[in-house]
């Protein structure tokens, strides 16, 4: 059979995820087995979830379950709370309801971006690759800094005539990391400048999922507050540990000049019908303005951080401190995060290696995991520690 290219191209992108996560089936009927692999919930749904869904199913008129675009509402409710949190100037019809981060990043790849283009990515970072080999794009990695900083020089670097977004993941997965408005404001300086440069205008998507997930009171800057050409993409599945209700959106930059702006605002809809209706359900976006408040606990969620930063850092692992998001990034003792993963795997403990996000020597920790969950997994991290 003949696939595509772009189809191949994805595959072999993402074939490190998709080989581990089906190795994990090995879990299914294990009695005690710990998984702190990815950021799903290990626990009964957030009771404000609960409650606005529940408000939301009774039907209230014959179209209450026909085909819905963004909702305004929905809309309304996301324009002010960014005008709130970011200090911005949004307006609803800057906002595109889409099915999570995933469905706003393909958005945004697809909004600004044409076949043959090249977009910066982050490494370590999130899975873009694929999205982008999916769309017939490009990526180009730029390595983060040593203590997995934005390093703005090496982004600039990685620009060509060729490249048309920049992708900044703050905070980032996996490694935590919440850049500070100055950096941001160096990349800014560097993106016009290429900008400029290459005659074509370079867009930065800054990619927030995690956004209100943040420790030790650490605040928090857009990159969309720094640099005018910017789209925001968002999922409530993280704050709500909800990833399998899928309810997100794409932001338009208030900053972009105003006649650019309602060129995009007027593709908004005619692109997310042609990618296939990639509009949440009706009812998480009925959803949405209750949903606007509800959080997973924050304040465990650090304590969680906090014991395993303390029980693996005595037991000589080399850690970065996470600022925000729900990971704990780490150097697998001995650097090879395969074999580290295998022992910890007999041990009926599963951790994410480094080895999909291109950083064979790491490993990732979900803190999403219960507190039971994770001091049942600490003797055998402790067992298998470099100290």
């Amino acid at each position: 059979m003949e696939l595509s290219a772009r189809a191949r191209a994805a595959g072999d992108a993402i074939e490190p995820v998709t080989s581990f996560f089906l190795s994990l089936r090995a879990m299914d009927g294990q009695p005690d087995v710990v998984d702190l692999t990815f950021g799903d919930p290990h626990e009964m749904p957030l009771p404000g979830l609960v409650d606005a869904l529940r408000a939301n199913v009774e039907p209230r008129a014959e179209d209450w379950f026909a085909y819905k675009t963004s909702l305004a509402p929905a809309q309304e409710t996301i324009a002010t709370g960014l005008r709130g949190e970011l200090g911005l100037p949004f307006e609803p019809d800057d906002i595109a309801m889409t099915q999570g981060a995933f469905g706003a990043i393909a958005l945004a790849f697809r909004l600004v971006a044409d076949a043959g283009d090249e977009v910066v990515i982050p490494e370590p970072g999130w899975f873009y690759a694929p999205m982008l080999r999916a769309a017939d794009l490009v990526p180009v990695r730029a390595p983060l800094a040593a203590d997995f900083d934005l390093d703005v020089e090496a982004i600039a670097r990685a620009i060509t005539p060729r490249t048309r977004i920049v992708v900044v993941n703050s905070p980032a997965n996996p490694t935590g990391r919440v850049y500070a408005k100055d950096r941001l404001v160096e990349l800014a300086a560097a993106l016009e400048a290429a900008s400029v440069r290459n005659g074509r205008r370079i867009w930065l998507l800054s990619d927030e999922p995690y956004r209100r997930i943040r420790f030790d009171g650490i605040g928090f800057t857009s990159p969309a507050a720094c640099y005018p050409w910017a789209l925001i993409d968002y999922s409530y599945g993280k704050v709500l540990l909800a990833p399998g209700q899928r309810l997100g959106y794409l932001a338009l930059s208030p900053l972009i000049p105003q006649a650019d702006r309602d060129e995009l605002r007027a593709a908004l809809l005619p692109l997310q019908m042609g990618l296939g209706w990639g509009f949440p359900d009706a009812l998480m976006q009925y959803a949405v303005p209750a949903l606007e408040t509800v959080s997973i606990d924050l304040a465990e969620l650090e304590r969680r951080r906090d014991l395993m930063v303390g029980a693996l850092g005595e037991a000589g692992y080399a850690l970065t401190v996470p600022e925000g998001a729900f990971y704990l990034w780490g150097v697998a003792p001995g650097g090879d995060a395969a074999a580290f993963v295998a022992a910890l795997t007999e041990r009926g403990v599963f951790v994410l290696p480094g080895t999909v996000f291109n950083r064979p020597d790491h490993f990732r920790i979900s803190l999403t995991a219960t507190t039971a969950m994770l001091e049942r997994a600490l003797p055998a991290l402790r067992d298998l520690g470099a100290g």
